[in-house]
């Protein structure tokens, strides 16, 4: 599995990351949650993306991989309020209590990154979320500290002095963010992960994707019925939609890419496309050029999606 440095964090992360949402959001088994994670460490996935709203995901991933600790690159996000902690959304009396308990239930005593999970710009300005995140790593709970978002907000984000990672929306339908946040990413030096790769699979008829994916798909759904575009236009055939997919947001400035599955055989089909490298330079620009004269025809700018 290809690594990549994670921006001034120093942290070697593989290209292909696990994203947590899926395994509890659809109550996903603990056998099962401990075979796709078992399978992704055992295949050189070492970045793992959870958050403290993934109803039962810190827990699940905690019980199956706690032990293997440190095999991998922990992430996860804060910020919500929650029923079993004090404080209201984005104070940091619930960042702080939040940081705990999610130690509590990944069974660790560090989290490598920990993000605020979409707050809004106002509250970036604030400064008391993040303060609270800060001071968080300097107790030595969390090592690195960031924001997931897109747009201006995300881009803002990552000039600040002590997010020193960003998590956004980078795919085939959503590239917003390829130029607006990912030159002052990497400007300062933050490490990118790039959420949504495979673009929600788009490409599947909204009526054959379970609820939580039908949800965030049907966004990105509209627009690639816009853009016109099919991955026998690059080369490949209407089976390869998903490698195309991710080797597309592999091929732009990011770190990771995180897809959230609790599939074993998509599990290995995502490592094997990601061995496969980025996209040819023409497939890139006839990707990019697809979504331009989407937008132009829609006659408004696509945002990048929270």
């Amino acid at each position: 599995m290809e690594t990549r440095t994670f921006g001034r964090t120093g942290l070697d992360v593989s290209v292909l990351g696990f994203g947590g949402a899926p395994i509890g959001v659809l109550e996903t088994g603990q056998r099962e949650v401990d075979g796709v994670l078992g399978l992704l460490l055992d295949h050189g996935v070492n970045l793992i993306d959870t958050a403290a709203g993934y109803r039962g995901s810190e827990e699940a991933i905690g019980q199956s991989i706690g032990s293997r600790r440190d095999d991998f690159v922990l992430v996860s996000k804060c910020g919500q309020a929650f029923d079993d902690v004090p404080g209201s959304p984005w104070s940091a009396e619930v960042i702080t209590a939040t940081v705990d308990r999610s130690l509590a239930r990944l069974r660790t005593d560090h989290l490598d990154v920990m993000l605020l999970h979409t707050c809004d710009r106002e509250v970036l300005e604030q400064g008391e979320a993040l303060g609270a995140l800060v001071r968080a790593r300097d107790a030595g709970k969390v090592r690195f500290v960031g924001y997931s978002g897109d747009n201006r907000t995300g881009a803002y984000a990552a000039c600040l002095d002590d997010v020193s990672v960003i998590q956004t929306s980078v795919n085939l339908c959503d590239q917003v963010n390829i130029d607006e946040v990912l030159p002052t990413a990497a400007e300062f030096g933050v490490g990118v992960m790039a959420k949504r790769p495979i673009a929600n699979a788009a490409w599947k008829d909204l009526n054959d994707q379970p609820g939580f994916y039908a949800r965030y798909a049907e966004t990105y759904t509209e627009r690639l019925a816009l853009m016109a575009f099919a991955p026998e236009d690059i080369g490949f055939e209407e089976s390869d939609w998903a490698e195309v997919a991710l080797r597309f947001t592999l091929s732009c400035d990011v770190h990771t890419a995180i897809i959230g599955t609790t599939n074993p055989d998509h599990v290995l089909a995502n490592i094997e496309a990601a061995s496969r490298g980025p996209l040819p330079e023409e497939a890139i620009a006839r990707i990019r050029t697809a979504f331009e004269e989407a937008v132009e025809d829609a006659g408004e700018k696509w945002a990048g999606q929270t």
